[in-house]
């Protein structure tokens, strides 16, 4: 079977560029996964840097082995939590300034710990996917996905945790149109159970609510509660960042929806504990980094891969039909509109021209890449895809025990 040219298929990592422009991140491809014909005549993927990886020699660190800057994040809350007990008190400048996308910028550290990137002010819900993730990494809060990615790519940090989708809340699209964007390479994932909480400041009582402030899903997760309070909803760009606001005002009738970690950072009380609608509310997080993780066949793997397919009937009954052949579950499939070329055009002489929104498929499937049922459902595929990528390919038995 003839394979058509795969350089495409595998994201590039990036290596540090200082003078970075919005149109030209600089980026260099330093991992070229390609395709290497066994006897048979079938692919075999393989990476052809792994000497160059090797040779690297990263230094060892606690909980992995990346390097990068220092901000004052994880030892400026932990420090912020021991002064807590009493009120709040603390002085909230020793929070770290959240990354974003017309700021990203960190002094050189001395890559004593993981950094992880999230999206949020410290005691968001991805802070603690993070810290799960890598339980004795440096968190970097930043202000949107995007800046998350862009950190990673420009060597701030080593990794960033992103959520993907929630049991509740469905798919985050906006992280699904990011990954299409920048080069970054899904290497493990976390699931997180969100349990949200009513906070107020010390000595106010629940009945003195009059409004309360949130993230719009968690308002909404939590529409019964708010409903029997009878507090008027506020929304805020993060769950965190409103327990900030909140604690900075000192405004009595104002209360939040955030986590316990929230509640101890800004000197809040709780007030009531898993207010949510529903029990089982939980959220999927991604794990980004620059590099890919080297695919092995000792444990379970999850491969996510998008694609696009040619027009012709039945196009998407063959692509799924490569896996299914060859005995590979298919977990998850997420369409979303191809933003550059959104319509497709077809001719038809009786009825004339036919405008169809042009579609990517997102796939997550049970099978490693160095699996050669894999590697040939690939290989099947690019017959009916006129693009094609894998976005990672990663252990599915790190950091996802609830």
């Amino acid at each position: 079977m003839a394979l058509r040219d795969a350089s495409h298929i595998w994201a590039n990592p990036l290596r540090p560029h200082y003078n970075v422009g919005v149109s030209d991140l600089g980026l260099r491809r330093c991992v070229d996964m390609r395709c290497n014909w066994d006897r048979e005549r079938l692919p075999k993927w393989e990476c052809c840097c792994v000497s160059l990886l090797a040779q690297r020699a990263i230094t060892p660190v606690e909980d992995e082995k990346p390097l990068t800057p220092q901000m004052e994040t994880s030892e400026a809350i932990d420090q912020a939590q021991n002064t807590q007990s009493k009120g709040f008190h603390m002085d909230l400048n020793l929070l770290p300034k959240p990354l974003s996308v017309t700021y990203l910028s960190s002094p050189p550290g001395n890559g004593a710990k993981v950094r992880v990137a999230f999206q949020g002010m410290p005691g968001a819900y991805g802070e603690a996917a993070a810290l799960k993730a890598y339980p004795k990494c440096e968190t970097v809060p930043c202000e949107e996905f995007e800046a998350a990615f862009k950190a990673v790519e420009l060597w701030l940090v080593d990794k960033a945790v992103l959520p993907i989708e929630s049991s509740v809340g469905g798919s985050i699209h906006r992280n699904y149109d990011l990954l299409l964007r920048h080069r970054l390479h899904i290497v493990g994932e976390v699931q997180m159970i969100v349990n949200h909480c009513l906070l107020g400041l010390p000595g106010v009582p629940k009945e003195e609510l009059k409004r309360v402030l949130s993230h719009p899903q968690a308002l909404e997760q939590c529409d019964m509660t708010l409903s029997k309070l009878g507090v008027v909803r506020v929304s805020t760009d993060d769950t965190a960042g409103a327990a900030q606001m909140v604690a900075a005002s000192g405004e009595r009738g104002t209360g939040v929806i955030a986590s316990a970690r929230a509640a101890d950072i800004y000197g809040l009380n709780i007030l009531l504990e898993k207010i949510q609608d529903d029990d089982d509310n939980i959220t999927r997080f991604l794990i980004f980094a620059r590099e890919p993780i080297i695919p092995g066949t000792d444990r379970p793997h999850k491969t996510s891969i998008v694609f696009t397919l040619e027009e012709g009937p039945g196009m998407l009954f063959k692509a799924l039909a490569v896996f299914a052949s060859r005995d590979i579950n298919l977990i998850k499939i997420e369409s979303r509109p191809q933003r550059k070329r959104p319509l497709r055009v077809v001719d038809d002489s009786n009825k004339g021209s036919a405008k169809y929104f042009d579609y990517l498929f997102y796939v997550d499937f049970e099978a490693s890449m160095a699996e050669h049922r894999a590697q040939h459902a690939l290989a099947h595929l690019q017959e009916f895809a006129s693009f094609l990528r894998v976005l990672g390919c990663y252990a599915t038995d790190t950091a996802t025990a609830l």
